[in-house]
């Protein structure tokens, strides 16, 4: 008789306990891989929203000059003279070892304009990175841009000129149609007009060049300082800042969702090997008379450990596979109540495998110690029982 055929024979023998024990494995399994998938979701949503939140990596002209600028107050005196670089060096961007960290490029260009006598800023960009750059923006009314002679005011300018959406004004000798106006966001482009990038750069005579880039990145594989770096090693004539705070806000906030999902698994597990050990110490406790027979008859102590541990490691591979199932299926159904817009991360097949690894090796792990007493049991003393 083979020991396999005994293993499985004691399985089908005492289904009401081996089932118990199943449920135990799937109910620790599902439960740490509902964790896992649901803080995977959570964290992969966390990273667009967070991503979400503006430039956390500025781009700009080396100068000479110090900055006379605190709290947005310019103790300098207001100036927009302000140096280029050549935007067709801009694309060297995408040649930088990380550049799949970084999300949104935004370059601008900068420059003062006459409206009604009085200097404005005006502000060239291209609309479709600047938007999904800056999503706290809130129009008053209209449309963004769509066209390359449509501008958006900024609150204080619509304020200061009475402007309205709809209306016509002049930006030297060339008029521009007010698509829509900004809500007051406390930021730089209340006191500006924001226009397409190729006709400011014409009004202002300064075509293909830029004033600053600002580049949204999340950097969750490498320091956001290896990103900075390499930007600058691509323009020697830039200086590249990273806002650390916005980069470490996001990883801190990922990590926090990570250990309590960590911290959550580790306490299921631990419950969960505890109904392994006691339901296989009651399995062998029941079995007395049989191990008896085998010990008697022949079988060696190893024998009665393999018996034992092939029946664990055949129900935690069960066990396994259902909790990846359930547990998967739980974090489907469970992720758009606890996260507004959330989105199932999808199945991870690395998750599954781990999964079924680590469902086996529970059921091993506590099931060593009654496999040994197992073994170790007197057939004299067993037999007695007959």
């Amino acid at each position: 008789m083979k020991l396999h055929n005994i293993s499985f024979g004691n399985i089908k023998r005492r289904k009401g306990k081996m089932l118990f024990l199943v449920l135990g494995l799937v109910i620790g399994i599902a439960t740490v891989v509902t964790l896992l998938s649901i803080t995977e979701s959570m964290t992969k949503n966390i990273e667009e929203r967070l991503n979400q939140f503006g430039a956390n990596i500025v781009m700009v002209p080396k100068s000479e000059n110090l900055s006379l600028n605190y709290g947005g107050i310019d103790v300098g005196g207001v100036n927009y003279q302000v140096q280029e670089f050549d935007q067709k060096k801009l694309p060297n961007i995408k040649t930088i070892k990380n550049y799949k960290n970084l999300s949104i490029i935004a370059p601008k260009v900068l420059g003062p304009v006459k409206v009604n006598n009085k200097n404005v800023l005006l502000m060239g960009v291209i609309f479709e990175e600047e938007l999904a750059l800056k999503t706290w923006w809130q129009k008053t009314g209209g449309s963004f841009p769509q066209k390359e002679n449509e501008v958006i005011l900024g609150s204080a300018v619509a304020s200061l000129f009475g402007f309205k959406i709809g209306d016509t004004i002049n930006l030297s000798g060339k008029s521009f149609k007010v698509a829509t106006i900004l809500k007051p966001t406390g930021a730089s482009e209340d006191d500006a007009i924001i226009a397409s990038l190729n006709p400011v750069q014409t009004l202002l005579g300064k075509e293909g060049k830029l004033s600053m880039v600002e580049i949204s990145a999340f950097c969750q594989g490498c320091p956001i300082t290896e990103l900075t770096l390499q930007i600058a090693e691509k323009f020697p004539n830039a200086k590249v800042t990273a806002m650390k705070q916005a980069v470490m806000s996001k990883m801190q906030s990922i990590d926090m969702f990570r250990s309590f999902s960590l911290g959550i698994s580790i306490i299921v597990i631990f419950i969960g090997s505890l109904l392994v050990l006691v339901t296989m110490m009651g399995s062998v406790n029941e079995r007395t008379r049989e191990i008896g027979i085998f010990r008697a008859i022949g079988f060696r102590r190893g024998h009665v450990m393999q018996i034992i541990l092939l029946e664990a490691m055949l129900l935690g591979i069960i066990g396994g596979i259902l909790g990846f199932g359930i547990g998967n299926l739980i974090a489907y159904g469970i992720i758009p109540v606890v996260m507004k817009d959330g989105v199932f991360a999808g199945i991870n097949a690395n998750l599954g495998i781990i999964s079924i690894l680590m469902a086996v090796a529970l059921s091993l792990l506590a099931s060593l110690y009654p496999a040994f007493k197992a073994s170790n049991m007197d057939p004299s003393e067993a037999l007695r029982a007959l």
